[in-house]
């Protein structure tokens, strides 16, 4: 009998046995078959006993030594090796063979289009040699890398290159050495052939860093902004951070197929090339900033990651969400703050919430794992960042600053907790947190009810603001949590009223701390608009009744941009609940007529920001409208979101065409001012696309045409496809026919094609399968492609004859051997089975049951699927 997979405990947590101290790590390279010779200088931690442990998967071991004599007293077990009667300091050589050819799980070791390169977090080091494959070992590590040269003229590693030379048969040899101690989990190795981009950046203390850039051949011309992204990174952290650099090379090096993103390996960061190439004819706007917030995301982990590692893996947090608020206060000062600040609500609202909500619910310190990689999480990341954001708030720049300073103080070096960055936080504000570390260990998205009443006799206003958590799959019990909630108040001219009670004056973020709280505030002449949750103070839902004319006031009023968006987004939400109610009905759609005066108010204000107009003027997606729901209808929300584009269409058609020509540009620039008129030029575009149908074809036939850069032309692109118009065809051809060699170009495609409204798209996606720019092997394609469909087309993929679910089952039946990671990945709609009527329920449990039923069901399904059959 098979044995299920078994949960691990943070309680459980044990320090280990034994550590190593330095790793001196020899390859002899090959694809079908390298020799791996780790050599380590181990050491018996105080009086534990007990032999050695060390993790391995998919290794052949052929010999071990201990202080150079033959060591048999050793049992290889599942999942590793353990080696007894060892002594209490000694030298340990490990010889093993590994296959990079065969490693489609793309963990550990393995080939990249010509290329090898490693993956090692957060347990893959285990399938490169036998070793204590946890963040809290931290060793040197010197690696020793031979291979042919013509074949791999570029061996990299991490730290500084400190030896090398030619072997005979052709073949080369290069060594590296990194100074600094570190998890395996940070080792990295590539070898290939590449194009290499170098430049050099001279840190505050007068060292000049050299940074190299390795791409595949042909693509150097797309590196250049990676380049300027890196060296912007490294200003800031300096500037805004206080923290330099430390060794003498960065290197980056974009590979084709990868599991993630990008991974912060100290001094050799590998990054899936999606996040490192771009220029004007392939790359959009959102591209560009995508690779300057991941180029200075796996940056900033140099510190809040690698120099301070994480005790153990339920601590992913400490590193990930601390990393994605220094990206996110990056992107935000190098940009638009409000842009990014929307940009970032709109995936917590669309995305985590939903997360929160389902069988996967947990904290962002998680108490029980089955699957690391199965907690690289939206509530791990970005809900992790908002809790040190929220952090920010109540301490403020300069405490939140000496904070930091104490924790890398005490810390630099070593494999912390979470528990360990909130102590230095507190000591360093003297600010009582005790309550707010509630964030950590509390899963679910809290519901911040807020109801007010207004005296005018004593001009008294006050808020009366009540807390829940809901029950979720992981915790039935919840308490009350420390929010902070940043609110204004307004009178009716548009003014601040300065908050004050009993002659004092009051901080616009209170600390809502109970269960139920009252805020009460004088001198309150009139009737105030309040503003609340000014920039999403708090990753929470806000009940407030609102009515149609508070909101149009704040859209034109409110100081802060966030709050203006925000308004706009709850007036929408007003009517499109209503519509779903009506459609669900078969009544007719209808939008107020002072609904649509207040975009156009909006879109005819010549003095706001134009990428702030475009985030107002653009409809939440159907996964934003679904977190409006307790029970999803997926076909009504799709049918609700098109009427509302087509009547907004119609209603401002005039004021769609002159703002769409007042913003054409003649150059394509990567500046944040002509980013702002490109995304407010294709939101027009995307409602003019619904107009009178001869118009809107010629009109988005003439700029995809005459585009000059892949922003507008993808643009022009989406707008056929989502306005179903006569020449989405024959552009759809054309794209393919121009770029099929592009693999990153196509995806953009796959994207399309995945997420049409037209009927049929599922037998479209099928057919694309075979298409010759995709591939079930590449991850970018997956995604791209069947990731696309599954999680952005919901009305498809709900389809009521389930079709969509069992679509989704071929492809994990297929992906659960080849690469479980993205299988995963790819499973998370269907988990989520709780939110949909009784029929697609029993449809998506089938499905799951079916994948349940599979033979060497991977870990990583294993946990999503137990999770939500018993939720």
């Amino acid at each position: 009998m098979t044995q299920l997979p078994q949960a691990k405990y943070r309680h459980d947590y044990l320090a280990p046995n034994y550590t190593i101290t330095d790793i001196d790590l020899t390859f002899d390279l090959a694809p079908a078959r390298t020799q791996v010779t780790a050599v380590s200088r181990v050491k018996r931690l105080g009086n534990r006993g007990g032999p050695l442990k060390l993790d391995g998967e998919d290794l052949t071991l052929t010999a071990i030594d201990v202080d150079g004599q033959p060591w048999s007293n050793y049992e290889l077990v599942d999942g590793g090796l353990l080696i007894s009667g060892l002594p209490e300091d000694f030298t340990l050589k490990i010889v093993n063979i590994i296959h990079p050819d065969k490693n489609t799980a793309l963990e550990g070791l393995y080939q990249s289009g010509e290329a090898l390169c490693t993956q090692c977090e957060a347990e893959g080091f285990r399938h490169i040699t036998f070793y204590p494959d946890r963040p809290d070992v931290l060793a040197r590590f010197t690696t020793t890398i031979h291979a042919d040269k013509s074949r791999y003229p570029y061996l990299l590693s991490n730290g500084n290159c400190i030896d090398g030379g030619d072997l005979e048969q052709g073949r080369h040899w290069v060594k590296w050495q990194d100074p600094f101690p570190k998890p395996c989990y940070l080792f990295a190795l590539v070898a290939g052939d590449f194009d290499v981009l170098r430049d050099s950046f001279r840190t505050r203390s007068g060292r000049d860093v050299a940074l190299e850039i390795f791409v595949d051949r042909g693509n150097i011309d797309r590196a250049d902004w990676a380049m300027t992204s890196l060296k912007n990174s490294m200003k800031w952290d300096e500037q805004r951070f206080n923290l330099e650099y430390d060794l003498d090379i960065f290197m980056i090096v974009a590979v084709d197929f990868f599991n993630m993103g990008a991974m912060e390996n100290k001094g050799l960061n590998v990054f899936n090339s999606k996040y490192v190439l771009a220029k004007a004819a392939t790359a959009t706007d959102k591209d560009y900033l995508g690779i300057e917030a991941v180029i200075g995301h796996e940056y900033f982990h140099n510190w809040t990651g690698n120099r301070v590692t994480c005790r153990d893996w339920f601590q992913l947090s400490l590193k990930e969400g601390l990393t994605v608020f220094r990206d996110q206060e990056f992107s935000s000062d190098l940009g638009s703050r409000a842009v990014n600040r929307i940009d970032n609500v709109r995936v917590l609202r669309g995305a985590q919430f939903a997360e929160d909500a389902s069988p996967m619910a947990h904290p962002i310190r998680p108490d029980q794992v089955i699957e690391m990689n199965n907690f690289y999480t939206l509530t791990v990341y970005e809900k992790g960042s908002e809790v040190i954001r929220m952090m920010h708030t109540l301490l403020g720049e300069e405490n939140f600053q000496k904070g930091m300073a104490l924790y890398f103080e005490r810390h630099d070096g070593s494999a912390a907790t979470c528990d360990d960055f909130v102590q230095a936080m507190e000591d360093a504000s003297n600010v009582d947190l005790s309550q707010f570390r509630l964030w950590y260990s509390q899963s679910g998205t809290p519901i911040l009810t807020v109801r007010d009443d207004y005296n005018p006799e004593l001009a008294q206003y006050t808020l009366h603001v009540q807390q829940m958590t809901p029950p979720t799959a992981d915790q039935k019990e919840k308490r009350p949590l420390h929010i902070p909630l940043d609110i204004e108040l307004y009178d009716n001219e548009g003014i601040v009223i300065p908050l004050q009670h009993n002659g004092h004056p009051v901080h616009h973020v209170l600390n809502v701390t109970e269960a139920c709280q009252s805020f009460i505030f004088d001198n309150v002449h009139s009737l105030p608009v309040p503003s609340l949750l000014r920039e999403f103070s708090a990753p929470v839902k806000l009940d407030y009744n609102w009515s149609d004319a508070q909101l149009t006031f704040l859209m034109c009023h409110a100081r802060n941009d966030f709050s203006r968006w925000d308004a706009a987004q709850s007036l929408l939400a007003t009517y499109i609940k209503l519509n779903v109610a009506r459609y669900q009905q078969q009544q007719p759609l209808s939008l107020p007529l002072h609904v649509a005066d207040a975009f156009r108010a909006v879109l005819l204000d010549e003095n706001s920001d134009p990428a702030l107009m475009a985030l107002i003027l653009t409809l939440p997606g159907e996964n934003e409208i679904a977190e409006l729901f307790s029970t999803i209808d997926p076909e009504a929300i799709a049918a609700v979101r098109h009427a509302l584009q087509q009547t907004l269409a119609f209603e401002l058609a005039d004021e769609w065409l002159a703002v769409y020509n007042a913003n054409q540009l003649d150059a394509y620039h990567i500046e944040h001012a002509d980013i702002g008129k490109r995304s407010l030029k294709n939101v027009c575009l995307s409602y003019l696309a619904f107009g009178e149908s001869a118009q809107a074809d010629a009109r988005v036939r003439r700029q995809y045409d005459q585009a000059n850069n892949m922003t507008d032309a993808l643009a022009a692109l989406s707008a056929a496809v989502a306005a179903q118009l006569p020449c989405k065809d024959a552009l759809m051809a054309a794209f393919d026919e121009r770029w099929h060699q592009d693999g990153l170009v196509m995806d953009k495609w796959f994207v399309l094609q995945a997420t049409s409204p037209a009927a049929g798209v599922l037998g479209q996606v099928r057919a694309l399968m075979t298409h010759r720019s995709f591939s079930l092997s590449n991850p970018n394609r997956i995604r791209s492609l069947i990731g696309a469909f599954a999680s952005a087309n919901p009305a498809a993929f709900h389809a009521r004859d389930g079709s969509g679910y069992q679509f989704l089952v071929e492809i994990l039946t297929d992906l659960n051997s080849r690469n479980p990671q993205v299988a995963a990945r790819m499973i998370e709609p269907l988990i989520r089975l709780k939110r949909y009527d009784r029929e697609r329920q029993g449809l998506m449990r089938q499905a799951l049951e079916q994948l349940q039923g599979l033979d060497k069901l991977s870990g990583d399904l294993y946990e999503k699927i137990s999770r939500a059959l018993s939720a």
